[in-house]
């Protein structure tokens, strides 16, 4: 995959080869840079090298084709193997958020063989709630009424690219059906949960899917207060429940 060089990358802490590796996916309108400095936090806060890296469409990596297809986060699984092998990622912890966690469950229950040590998810969907779809449908209003795009583009490259690429798509009555609950009995690593108790975008039913269908352990964090992005609205008590979350695994696995 040619295109792999061409993706925005940040690496902050030790190396692959001398560490484990926190993979860092953003949500659906997020990027590299819209990570801010919680995953060196993070790195610094387990001795864990981070890989952060904007998929295609967003940040500064190349724009996506459009439309995109249903299936898009299951490409987007691929594309996060063929990353992790070009970097040469041999121990990953894969901190997925939104969109992020829902490619890194994919990932997972096709991937029971590669690098996967464990799994941390922000607001991961594996259905398509109502309340996600209200709320995407109140960002395309806002995208066309107010100062939305501007502010994105901070972050994007080609913002027009970043927004279509996951409005649409979301917004498209085929989406509707969108289910990946099929994979989550494949599942066997370590998982941690969190969910925002006011995300606008999913709910708790979410967390209790994931938690009931998965073979792996699971640990679960409700961040009162906190809306779709609790590393945003409390960094403190998420990074201290990542960290944790990551020492216990090293205790358990000696790394």
């Amino acid at each position: 995959m040619q295109f792999l060089a061409d993706l925005e990358s940040i690496w902050y802490g030790p190396p692959a080869n001398s560490a484990p590796t926190l993979v860092f996916l953003h949500e659906g309108l997020g990027s590299a840079s819209m990570w801010r400095d919680f995953p060196r936090r993070l790195s610094d806060a387990t001795g864990y090298g981070a890989l952060v890296y904007s998929r295609r469409g967003y940040g500064s990596s190349p724009p996506a084709e459009l439309p995109r297809p249903i299936g898009y986060m299951h490409d987007e699984a691929d594309v996060l193997a063929e990353v992790m092998r070009e970097h040469n990622v041999c121990e990953a912890v894969v901190v997925g958020h939104s969109d992020g966690a829902s490619i890194a469950l994919i990932y997972a229950g096709r991937n029971a063989s590669g690098p996967l040590r464990a799994l941390i998810l922000e607001a991961p969907h594996v259905f398509v709630e109502t309340l996600s779809v209200e709320s995407i449908a109140a960002m395309k209003r806002a995208w066309e009424t107010t100062d939305l795009r501007g502010r994105l583009g901070r972050y994007h490259r080609d913002v027009e690219n970043a927004f279509r690429g996951w409005n649409d798509v979301w917004l498209d009555p085929g989406f509707r059906d969108w289910n990946i609950e099929e994979l989550l009995g494949e599942i066997e690593v370590p998982l941690l949960l969190i969910q925002g108790g006011d995300d606008e975008y999913g709910t708790w039913k979410q967390v209790e899917a994931i938690e009931r269908q998965v073979r792996g352990p699971v640990e679960t964090l409700l961040v009162p207060g906190a809306r779709h992005a609790p590393h945003r609205d409390q960094p403190e008590l998420v990074l201290r429940k990542m960290a944790t979350f990551v020492k216990t695994l090293r205790e358990r696995g000696g790394n």
